[in-house]
């Protein structure tokens, strides 16, 4: 059931992104990038790695489409058809796209016992964690001390995203009225 529940989001986050790919108008890219969001937060939670979809959860769906769309109430409406194609962006896009893949081919398998997390690094947290810390919850131990640095900057980018939103906010409604008195 979890296999199917995550090619399941795999193929909806593929139909996302090429749907993405496809329209022109901007509203309707900046609400399938938050379902795109969305989407990677349930495969986060599917993966058991819920600190990480809370954080895509509040900045790829939440703060980044308010951005967005602040952004588009400052300009155009719709994306500019192109004067001429070049598959130069394609090459790229399919060459790092082969390159990752080709740079997971040797990873263990997800939750396999053999890997090395399981081995070395799981098993010294659990036997470490009530002398070192004296935390029964070994997941809030982890997250606030052995890996304090990193949901620090975690917090940072979600608090300094949050507080350039208020800041765009706060300035967007009088930039709207003075657009429109001009244009009167």
């Amino acid at each position: 059931m979890e296999l199917a529940l995550t090619i399941l989001l795999f193929v909806a986050l593929v139909a996302t992104a090429l749907t993405i790919a496809l329209v022109r108008r901007l509203f309707a890219v900046v609400m399938l990038s938050g379902v795109f969001s969305l989407l990677s937060a349930l495969l986060f939670v599917l993966m058991d790695a819920v600190d990480v979809a809370f954080t895509e959860a509040a900045v790829g769906a939440g703060i980044s489409s308010v951005l967005m769309l602040g952004t588009i109430a400052l300009t155009a409406r719709s994306e500019k058809r192109p004067e001429r194609y070049s598959l130069v962006p394609l090459a790229v896009v399919l060459l790092t796209g082969g390159v990752l893949i080709y740079g997971t081919l040797d990873m263990p398998n997800f939750g396999a016992a053999d890997a090395p997390v399981q081995l070395h690094v799981g098993p010294d947290y659990i036997r470490k964690t009530p002398e070192d810390i004296d935390v029964p919850n070994i997941v809030t131990a982890v997250l606030a001390s052995y890996r304090g640095f990193d949901t620090l900057g975690e917090v940072t980018v979600v608090f300094t995203a949050g507080l350039g939103v208020v800041l765009l906010i706060s300035g967007l409604g009088r930039r709207i009225r003075r657009r429109r008195e001009g244009a009167d």
